[in-house]
Parts: C-alpha cells; sequence; structure tokens
C-alpha cells in the first residue's frame, strides 16, 4: 500500500462526514458565482452532489465578466452568493474588504493559459517562446479574454516580447463570452485564453499550453461569502470539490487539481 494511502482515505472520510452533518441538518439552495476556468469541473459535479446532499445549488458560470458583470463587482454591490470560486489574487481582494470570510479561501487548482485554432485549420507551432512570437507577428487576428489571461497577454507578455505595439492592431478582446467561440466561427484565427474554458468549446483545437517561461499558471481557490445564508452546506459544497470526485472533475477539465 502506498504511503499517502492513509491521508487520502483520511480525507475522503472527512468531506462524506461533513456532507451527511450538512445533509442531516436541512436541504439548502447554495448559490454559486464561479469564473470560467472552474466552471466545467464544477458543473460536472452539481449533480453528484445535489444526488448526495439533497441541497440545490444555483449557479452563475461566469466565462469573462467585465465592469459590472465581473464577480468581484457583484459579489461588492450585495448580490446573494454562498461561494465563490476565483482566482487567488481576486478572492484575496474580496477577504481583505471583509466580503469573503477570512479562513474560508481553499486553494483548488492551477490552471495554465492554451492557444486554439479554428478546427481542420493547420495546427501552428508553438512549442518554443520564439516560435510563439514568430506566430504571433503572421497572425491577421487574436482574440483573447477580459480577464486574468488576456491581462497577462496584453500587459506583460506581448511587451516582454517586444510585440506589443504590432498586436494592438490585430487584437480582440473578448468580454462577454469564451475566447473559442469567435475562433469557432472564423472570427479571430487564433485564441487564447485558460486551457479548461478552451476545451469546452465545440469546434476549435487546442494547440497546447504557452511555451516555457511565456506561461503564466494562475490558482483558482473558493472561499464563503461573509453575507453567506447557508454558510454549513457553503462548507460542504467547498469540502466536496476538493474530494476524490471533485479532483477527478478539475484534472478532466484541464486543470491541475492543488489536492491531488
Amino acid at each position: 500500500m502506498k504511503s499517502r494511502s492513509a491521508p487520502v482515505i483520511a480525507a475522503a472520510v472527512a468531506v462524506v462526514s461533513v456532507l451527511l452533518v450538512s445533509t442531516a441538518a436541512r436541504a439548502d439552495e447554495i448559490r454559486v458565482m464561479t469564473s470560467g476556468a472552474g466552471a466545467a469541473a464544477y458543473l460536472a459535479l452539481v449533480p453528484e452532489f445535489e444526488r448526495a446532499t439533497h441541497h440545490t445549488l444555483e449557479t452563475d458560470a461566469i466565462s469573462t465578466g467585465v465592469g459590472a458583470d465581473a464577480i468581484p463587482a457583484r459579489v461588492r454591490r450585495g448580490d446573494p452568493v454562498d461561494v465563490v470560486i476565483l482566482a487567488r489574487a481576486a478572492l484575496d481582494d474580496l477577504i481583505a474588504d471583509g466580503l469573503i470570510v477570512a479562513g474560508s479561501r481553499v486553494d483548488l487548482a492551477r490552471s495554465a493559459i492554451g492557444m486554439a485554432v479554428r478546427a481542420g485549420a493547420p495546427t501552428p507551432d508553438i512549442g518554443t517562446v520564439d516560435a510563439l512570437r514568430r506566430l504571433l507577428l503572421r497572425a491577421k487576428s487574436v482574440a483573447y479574454s477580459a480577464s486574468v489571461s488576456g491581462t497577462y497577454l496584453t500587459t506583460e507578455l506581448f511587451p516582454r516580447l517586444g510585440i506589443a505595439t504590432e498586436m494592438a492592431g490585430r487584437s480582440i478582446r473578448v468580454e462577454r463570452e469564451p475566447v473559442g467561440n469567435l475562433v469557432a466561427r472564423g472570427e479571430a484565427e487564433i485564441g487564447f485564453q485558460q486551457i479548461s474554458e478552451l476545451r469546452a468549446v465545440k469546434g476549435i483545437t487546442l494547440v497546447g499550453p504557452l511555451p516555457g517561461d511565456a506561461q503564466r499558471v494562475t490558482v483558482f481557490s473558493a472561499g464563503i461569502a461573509a453575507a453567506s445564508k447557508h454558510p454549513d452546506a457553503a462548507r460542504a459544497l467547498i469540502a466536496f470539490l476538493t474530494s476524490p470526485a471533485g479532483i477527478r472533475a478539475m484534472r478532466d477539465s484541464g486543470l491541475d487539481p492543488i489536492g491531488q
């Protein structure tokens, strides 16, 4: 038996215990806001969690939210929510503002940025940073999200590669839908977003992750809203996300689970 079997079993027992205690108390409706990177894994777990606990989940899965539609903005204006799944840095800001319960944050998974082309299009080489740079300079149109990955590309990667000026005229900032949708429709030659978000879109080919030190890995975390009406049920959901079933769903969606 592997040395880590006992801790894994103990963790699974703890998760089940939390779920049973929560269920025994009462079944609640849990409101969840999740960013797009964690949405596929979370949504895959919804039926299993609801069967196990009899709680129900009311979900806002936001691929790209900006301005008043962004998760932090919605939490700050008091939209009802129990569990928030968001990039760790953004969740920490909400904790600092007293909007997420201090100490409730649980790091779920690491998420890498990927690149996609339309299904059937030639698959370009992005195996090295130099190859990626050459591709970007050749591309007629490049789509990226208005959230974490897109901010990194435009404010850090493109300037570091010395192509910020060249990219400005051919870039499309996507605010209201997954980047992959534009690529699938042929409105952008290539697209960048979290791999887990690209994998959920039909009609595109995931070329791969950004190479080498061009990559930026983001940790996504879950926390309980300070205004949650059902904190025990919210805690049970977060425990379920880190259970073996949650880890499997995260891995299947293209995330790198932290609690494996």
